[in-house]
């Protein structure tokens, strides 16, 4: 199995905007061996962006009723990105009727092409556009294209610093009010900023914004006439979210107390469960467990990236007495796993997705989840540790795991 298995394409995804929860029906009823099919179904919903927020004023304006950032202040944010992703970012140049600063689309790039992050000014990707929807002189409403502002120099108005932490892949951006002096002294509205999911392949949303040379829409018209980031923020709010591939599942039937596949508390063994965590290869611990006296029989379900709306299934041989258990990758991330926490017995079916948590395996640095550049996603490895294995808390805002797998046996 290859290395980069979460490299997918949006036209193969089939993405699903809801699911419906299946409850539990399970009956051990089954004393003779016999086959059943496992299902695992990616049923995450896909947003438009890893991350978003807002680039907050400095000082109170009490004409504008709010913050402002006044020419000589700075502000700052931080985010996660890998380095297929960019930074998208809009403010008001608040000197205008409806001029607005924004990079280009998709964004501000943060990695070249050999995968570095790009560091230091960066003041060039700043742009100053027209919004179309007053009259520049008259501040009469009109309806005209966003179209960029020729004559002015934004980068000399608006500078821009990226500074970059490789453990964690994190940026921070500060931007800083250059006007003072010039010809178009201005200050700066609050803004917003987003960084688009990406898939593996492409950015979900490759126009975060605006469309240039189109109509305007309300939410980039209020902060380009008003300053007001309201309608921007809740906009992004509903299309946030943390999204992710799953691996090919691996399925074993055992007997015992012990589940074959992983157990808390204690690091990882090298048999192979690294392997799943980190890359979504099942080969070794294959291989591994199919050597153990208790282990009756491994399956593998899929042969590629599980997509959100798509679903795998293999079909497996167990009896009296077995055990059920499994493990397949959150793709989007450096070493955690789906697996089933509870014990599942041979004769249980329906769905058993409440038996299942997500774990970290302890073997990678842990960074954003689908914004991390040492992530498969991105064809990163990630940064070595060693820790024990544990469930994963709460320090990233994920889907719980029924809104992102479901698994069911039949």
């Amino acid at each position: 199995m290859k290395k980069h298995i979460f490299r997918i394409t949006l036209a193969a995804t089939g993405i699903m905007a809801f699911f419906t929860l299946a409850s539990c029906d399970s009956n051990d009823t089954v004393d003779t061996p016999s086959q059943k099919t496992i299902t695992f179904e990616n049923v995450v919903t896909p947003k438009d962006f890893v991350q978003s927020g807002e680039i907050p004023g400095v000082t109170f304006f009490a004409p504008a009723g709010g913050k402002v950032i006044l020419p000589g202040e700075s502000q700052t944010i931080t985010f996660s990105a890998g380095k297929a992703q960019a930074l998208m970012f809009a403010t008001m140049y608040g000197a205008s009727k409806d001029w607005f600063f924004a990079s280009k689309q998709p964004g501000i790039k943060l990695f070249d092409s050999n995968g570095n992050a790009i560091t230091g000014d960066v003041s060039s990707e700043v742009l100053l556009w027209d919004n179309g929807s007053k009259n520049d002189i008259t501040g009469l409403a009109e309806s005209k294209p966003i179209t960029q502002v020729m004559n002015i120099n934004a980068s000399q108005l608006v500078k821009l610093n990226l500074a970059y932490d490789d453990v964690s892949s994190k940026f921070t951006l500060t931007i800083t009010n250059t006007s003072g002096g010039t010809a178009n002294q201005t200050p700066l509205s609050p803004g917003v900023w987003a960084v688009s999911n990406y898939n593996g392949s492409q950015l979900i949303n490759s126009a975060p914004f605006f469309t240039p040379n189109a109509l305007s829409n309300p939410e980039i018209t209020a902060i380009a006439q008003q300053g007001m980031t309201d309608k921007m923020i809740a906009k992004l709010n509903a299309n946030t979210g943390i999204m992710t591939g799953l691996s090919p599942a691996l399925v074993v039937v055992y007997r015992g107390d012990k589940n074959p596949i992983y157990e808390t508390g204690k690091t990882d063994a090298g048999k192979g469960l690294k392997e799943i965590a980190q890359f979504g290869n099942v080969t070794k611990l294959q291989n591994y467990l199919k050597s153990l006296p208790d282990v009756k029989g491994v399956y593998v379900a899929g042969n590629a990236p599980i997509a959100p709306g798509s679903k795998v299934m293999t079909t497996f041989q167990s009896g009296a007495g077995d055990k059920i258990a499994y493990v397949t990758m959150f793709g989007f991330s450096n070493d955690w796993f789906y697996a089933n926490e509870q014990v599942i017995s041979s004769g249980m079916t329906g769905d058993v997705t409440s038996k299942t948590a997500l774990f970290d395996s302890g073997t990678g640095i842990d960074q954003y989840p689908g914004a991390g550049n040492h992530q498969a996603l991105f064809g990163g490895t990630p940064q070595a540790e060693n820790n024990p294995i544990k469930k994963v808390g709460n320090q990233y805002p994920i889907p719980s795991v029924q809104q992102v797998v479901k698994v069911t046996i039949n």
